[in-house]
């Protein structure tokens, strides 16, 4: 077990969750980085860690399912130490489809996998962190899209839903656990270079719509990892209940 400060990050096999266990372990964070599937994109992960000199653990966990969650923190304490930070971050794109053409089936699973595991996390992590449980208190970071403010018409409707659903969980959640000396806030990153665009059938997706931001490109997965560090340090210790909008002007 490590005295290090200890950092959970769901979905960090790849894109942005990788790129935020680096930017963590760097800052000399012990890193578990859950996955669901690619266990040899996890190791990957946690081998650059090792090669820094960090600590790090890569733990498959099914977050959306409350056993393996639980399992998932018995781990954790038992090879890093208590949770001092979440970094809420795992979920799904479907293919772009207007309203009209989606099914039960996909809005149940968009839903279901990209809201689930924030309230599910964010439950075992308070158990640990809050002083109301004999914790020392700690932060949450939610990951959630510009998506949820433009609502992603013609293209991802279900997906933008979902992050408005985190938007929200992440006011409430803020003002329910202040006083018990942990922060939530959240990053909305928009047009990022990550492999989420290949999930949604257009693997190009920045490119073709980067010319439409104020900016003129596309972000990348670095630059949403270093708000979200920030927002987990100390140097926003006064900050709940926020957003951070990385999306280019959008």
């Amino acid at each position: 077990m490590t005295s290090q400060k200890t950092v959970l990050i769901t979905g960090a096999s790849r894109g942005i969750g990788a790129s935020t266990a680096l930017l963590f372990a760097k800052n000399d964070y012990a890193v578990c980085v859950n996955y669901l599937k690619n266990k040899d994109a996890a190791n990957e992960v946690v081998n650059r860690i090792k090669a820094l000199g960090g600590v790090a653990i890569a733990v498959q966990a099914d977050v959306n399912k409350e056993v393996e969650v639980q399992k998932l923190f018995e781990i954790i304490t038992k090879q890093l130490g208590v949770i001092d930070v979440l970094v809420n971050n795992a979920g799904i794109l479907k293919p772009q489809a207007k309203l009209i053409e989606l099914n039960e089936e996909r809005i149940k699973d968009v839903l279901t996998s990209n809201v689930m595991s924030y309230f599910l996390c964010s439950k075992y992590a308070i158990k640990h962190m809050s002083t109301e449980f004999g914790g020392t208190g700690g932060s949450i970071i939610n990951v959630s899209s510009a998506a949820s403010r433009t609502g992603s018409p013609n293209e991802y409707i279900d997906y933008a839903a979902s992050k408005g659903a985190i938007d929200t969980l992440t006011v409430g959640l803020a003002k329910e656990v202040a006083a018990n000396g942990i922060r939530v806030n959240c990053v909305r990153p928009g047009l990022i270079y990550t492999d989420i665009h290949a999930d949604g059938g257009e693997p190009d997706r920045v490119n073709r719509l980067k010319e439409k931001l104020p900016m003129k490109r596309g972000g990348k997965p670095e630059e949403v990892a270093e708000a979200i560090y920030w927002l987990a340090s100390d140097k926003a210790s006064y900050a709940t209940g926020n957003f951070i909008d990385l999306a280019g002007g959008l």
